[in-house]
């Protein structure tokens, strides 16, 4: 079968490429499936380059994430064959077949295709547990997502407004303005420049934001302690920018805000009671069409280098969908 194997760790990609392997083996608990669709993530890409905090040894087959048919199971994994399943692991999601555990798939909402299931999971994962389940997002609050032409921005602008919150998304990027406006039809779509703080107390009236979600860091990071409301919360999800920003503590001391680090994956490792209450409130949305992942192109999976230099260009509003086996 056809695989994007990363053999060696590169600044460039150039030590990635689509080859053939063996197909996988299906061990005990484990489910062999045929995936259908496969969506980028930014760890994705950062981890060719050795850039992630979790490292695997190369030779390894790239990919978070995926959608797909139950080819063979395990009789007590809880699927057989012909079930549309979505999830994934670390790796292994770029490739025709997968093999993950039982535990790491769940079925695909009612009503639902592949590319938008294999773009939900990683990212509307990281959203419900940063803004609902840590978060302690409530209906009418004003959320300040960044990094919103991403697919986890984009996901926490969606869920946000989907839970009842006032959003407000902000881009490093003018050009990407109107297709963020579009896609996640948010309250208001502003520059995360500069001293931004006055664009988000005007917006909402002074009350500034109750909760901050922030994949970027950096200047972002920044600027976003004087953003958050008193009693607020700062989710810290990510560096896209490239620098981990730091804090004097008299900062969330004098506004009472709290900075809360998101890692949904391991979360739902540690709790997993929590993790499938989380997946289940996100079925939930995805059936009653509450939710939709934004997709910013399908490509075969022939066509992999695109996507993955699209993502490190920042061209991308939504998440990029690879095809297996076209």
């Amino acid at each position: 079968m056809q695989a994007i194997r990363v053999e060696n760790l590169s600044p460039d990609l150039s030590g990635v490429s689509l080859v053939d392997i063996p197909v996988p083996f299906c061990g005990p608990g484990d489910v062999l499936v045929q995936v259908r669709a496969a969506s980028l993530n930014f760890p994705d890409l950062l981890m060719t380059r050795g850039e992630y905090q979790f490292k695997p040894e190369t030779p390894f087959t790239s990919g978070l994430e995926f959608a797909g048919e139950v080819l063979e199971a395990a009789p007590d994994s809880g699927f057989v064959a012909g079930d549309r399943v979505m999830g994934g692991n670390k790796t292994g999601a770029f490739a025709e077949i997968a093999s993950v555990g039982a535990d790491k798939l769940s079925l695909i909402p009612q009503g639902m295709d592949f590319p938008a299931a294999a773009a939900m999971g990683a990212a509307y994962s990281t959203a419900f547990t940063g803004l609902a389940e840590l978060g302690g997002l409530e209906d009418g609050q004003w959320v300040l997502v960044h990094g919103a032409s991403g697919g986890v921005g984009l996901a926490a602008c969606n869920l946000a407004r989907s839970l009842g919150a006032r959003v407000i998304a902000t881009t490093g990027s003018a050009n990407k303005h109107d297709r963020i406006a579009e896609l996640a039809q948010p309250d208001a779509v502003i520059l995360a420049e500069g001293r931004f703080r006055e664009q988000v107390a005007e917006i909402t009236d002074g009350k500034l934001a109750n909760i901050v979600f922030d994949p970027v860091g950096g200047d972002v990071f920044d600027e976003s302690t004087r953003c958050v409301a008193f009693g607020g919360k700062l989710i810290v999800v990510g560096f896209t920018s490239g620098r981990i920003a730091e804090v004097s503590t008299n900062i969330p001391l004098i506004k009472g805000f709290s900075i809360v680090g998101l890692r949904a994956g391991e979360y739902a490792r540690r709790f997993p009671h929590r993790g499938r209450a989380i997946q289940a409130a996100i079925t939930k949305l995805a059936e009653a069409q509450a939710i939709t992942p934004a997709i910013d192109r399908i490509l075969p999976l022939s066509r992999w280098r695109e996507g993955f230099h699209a993502m490190a260009r920042r061209e991308l509003v939504g998440k990029v969908v690879f095809l297996p086996g076209s």
